[in-house]
């Protein structure tokens, strides 16, 4: 009788273990995200580094998005004088017509009426709209034609990969009629990788981070009328956006066309840390919130930022360096800067140093030739990586490099000393000669 209760006991307990290995399991190791969306990246502000990427090279319309290098060269024409918030201007026929196409869903400009920079940038940038967008353009490059081409050419200055600008909104330009810009193709749409939309992003908060200021506005009021921002992630009151609210969510800009889909640039800050997301051609308003949450839980949860190398760290079997022509016959190196990025949990051990010297500054023997100072630099020191999946950085690089770097001074050796080693030198190579030439004689 005690022998089957034991039994019962054990099967008891077998099966309650089996329970929580299958309810504890999947739990821990959900660690990887699964974006629906046709495009996606995710990426470390601070340091550039791609977490995740998901056709993050193709360049697909990016709608609305577009307006981020328009915001871009707002705040460098202020920040150069060319403008100021408190610049006024009026709207044109052209903004005007799209203000008053319903179909776009402007704020509803007014003609012959004064508005100021900062109305016109605030619509734009929180309520994305178009029309506000096109007299900005048309203030600082006197038409959108003109504007198109400080676009590219700013898009060529930040090393944007794949893109192209056609107009300032993200708009199709056979939605703009006759008034598509001058040097255009009136059939094209702007293009964007997620890549380069991250890439546009990184520059934009770096540069001119005050644009968070006003891209985390969830709603203000325009000309006697409330807008709201259509990023409703943001912490938005008295509205049904609260299954969308996101922790740390500052930015940055939405963007929607039948063409492009349901797109969005989103940036995020939680203890110090900040992420830029993309998604792009999801398939509703809620698929590219859900899937930005996703991403954002992925960066916040699973990496770390980590020093894993610090300054003057030495490799243990390549710390010197031999020296020609020095009163001393060797010097040691070091890295001149420490290693810091975000590193998945649990992979801090997939990453090594490997050093490359600088041919140019070794002799013939690979040798260093003295005098030589201290913090010299004599080569790089390359992360290397040896986990499975490496997205490299935003910027391009695969690596991350740092200089190596000489840890002392070495002095070049007197006359003496350098005439005593040459002599020492043709005796030791004469005394070689001679051996190998009494073995030839065996």
């Amino acid at each position: 009788m005690k022998d089957i209760f034991q039994k019962k006991l054990l099967l008891f307990l077998i099966f309650v273990l089996s329970l929580i290995v299958v309810t504890v399991q999947p739990i821990a190791t959900k660690a990887e995200v699964d974006i629906g969306g046709e495009s996606a990246i995710l990426v470390d502000a601070e340091t550039g580094k791609i977490l995740y990427a998901k056709n993050a090279d193709t360049a697909l319309p990016p709608a609305s998005m577009t307006k981020m290098m328009t915001e871009y060269l707002v705040w460098e024409a202020i920040e150069e004088g060319q403008i100021s918030w408190d610049t006024t201007t009026q709207i044109s026929d052209y903004p005007y017509s799209i203000s008053a196409d319903a179909s776009f869903s402007g704020v509803g400009l007014t003609q012959n009426v004064d508005y100021t920079v900062q109305e016109l940038y605030e619509a734009m940038a929180i309520n994305s709209d178009n029309a506000t967008t096109i007299a900005l353009a048309e203030l600082i490059a006197g038409s959108e034609g003109e504007f198109v081409k400080m676009m590219n050419e700013k898009g060529e200055e930040m090393g944007l990969p794949d893109f192209e600008f056609v107009n300032s909104t993200g708009l199709a330009n056979e939605s703009l009629g006759e008034n598509y810009p001058e040097g255009t193709d009136p059939n094209a749409n702007n293009l964007l990788s997620a890549r380069s939309a991250a890439l546009l992003a990184y520059h934009l908060i770096k540069d001119y981070p005050d644009a968070l200021d006003i891209s985390s506005i969830p709603e203000t009021e325009f000309d006697d009328q409330i807008i709201t921002n259509w990023n409703r992630m943001l912490p938005h009151e008295g509205v049904n956006f609260k299954q969308f609210y996101y922790e740390g969510i500052d930015g940055l800009k939405t963007g929607y066309t039948d063409l492009a889909g349901y797109c969005f640039t989103g940036t995020a800050k939680q203890d110090g840390k900040r992420l830029i997301s993309v998604v792009m051609k999801t398939e509703s308003e809620a698929a590219r919130f859900g899937q930005t949450q996703q991403l954002m839980d992925y960066g916040f949860n699973q990496f770390e930022t980590q020093e894993l190398f610090p300054a003057g760290y030495q490799l243990e079997d390549e710390s010197t360096i031999p020296v020609a022509k020095g009163k001393e016959d060797t010097v040691e190196v070091e890295t001149s800067e420490g290693f810091t990025l975000p590193i998945k949990n649990g992979e801090e051990e997939a990453y090594q140093i490997t050093y490359q010297f600088d041919e140019d500054k070794l002799n013939e023997d690979s040798e260093l030739e003295a005098p030589i100072e201290a913090g010299e630099k004599v080569g790089t020191a390359k992360l290397v990586y040896d986990g499975e999946t490496d997205y490299g950085y935003i910027f391009g690089e695969k690596s991350q490099t740092v200089d190596l770097v000489t840890k002392g001074d070495v002095e070049k050796a007197n006359w003496l000393m350098l005439s005593l080693g040459a002599v020492g030198d043709f005796f030791s190579s004469m005394f070689s000669t001679v051996v190998d030439t009494v073995k030839g004689w065996f």
